[in-house]
């Protein structure tokens, strides 16, 4: 695996644990606490979008 195959793996694994927490904040915590689990979703997607700008220039 090289440092490409790497990134490509953190993104995609990032994608998935944002969406689930995008859904835990929308479908299981309905009050307050869903819109911190919904931001904190939101900012993996961030985090995975550098991950993906990063492949090929590192």
């Amino acid at each position: 695996m090289n440092k490409n195959t790497v990134l490509a793996w953190a993104t995609t694994i990032m994608i998935i644990v944002g969406l689930g927490l995008i859904a835990l904040g929308a479908f299981k915590y309905q009050e307050v606490a869903g819109y911190g689990f919904a931001s904190v979703g939101v900012g993996f997607f961030a985090i995975a979008w550098v991950f993906n700008a990063l492949k090929g220039r590192v």
